[in-house]
C-alpha cells in the first residue's frame, strides 16, 4: 500500500530516479519493523506507529472512514484488535460488524446482551469491539 500510494507517484514525479529505488528498500526494511511494533509493541508504540501509518495512507481532513472491506485486511484487523478505531468515539453497527466479521445483526444481539457497549450517541464503542476481538484471540490461544 506504501508503494502505491507514495512510492508510485513519487517515481513518476520523479521520472524513475534512483532515489524511487532506495527509497522502496528503506521501506520495506522498516515496514517489518512497523508490523512488530504494531503487533507485539506496547499500547503507547502500537497505537503511535497505527496512527502515523493511516494518517500517512489516508491523509485528508476528513475523519478517518475507510470502507468496511478495509477492516477485513491484515492492517484493519491489527487496528481493530489494537485500537478498536483509532478516532471514532463511536462506530456504526455495519463498522462494528466489519471489525468483528460479523453482521450488523450479530452486533445487534451483543449489544442486547450486554457483549458489546451501546455508545450515548448510538452506534457501538469501539473499545468495546478491541475487547471483544481480544478476548476472541485469548479463547484461541
Amino acid at each position: 500500500m506504501i508503494d502505491i500510494r507514495l512510492l508510485d507517484p513519487l517515481e513518476i514525479l520523479l521520472d524513475g530516479d534512483d532515489a524511487v529505488v532506495a527509497l522502496r528498500d528503506i521501506v520495506r526494511l522498516r515496514a517489518a519493523a512497523w508490523a512488530t511494533q504494531m503487533l507485539d509493541g506496547d499500547d503507547r508504540v502500537a497505537v503511535g506507529a497505527i496512527v502515523r501509518a493511516i494518517s500517512t495512507l489516508y491523509p485528508g481532513d476528513a475523519p478517518f472512514d475507510p470502507p468496511l472491506d478495509w477492516w477485513r485486511s491484515p492492517l484493519g484487523q491489527v487496528v481493530a484488535r489494537r485500537t478498536g478505531h483509532p478516532t471514532a468515539r463511536s462506530v456504526s453497527y455495519a463498522v462494528a460488524g466489519a471489525m468483528l466479521g460479523i453482521t450488523r445483526q450479530g452486533v445487534h444481539d451483543l449489544v442486547n446482551r450486554g457483549k458489546l457497549a451501546r455508545h450515548p450517541e448510538g452506534g457501538v464503542v469501539p473499545a468495546s469491539v478491541r475487547d471483544r476481538l481480544l478476548q476472541q484471540g485469548n479463547r484461541h490461544a
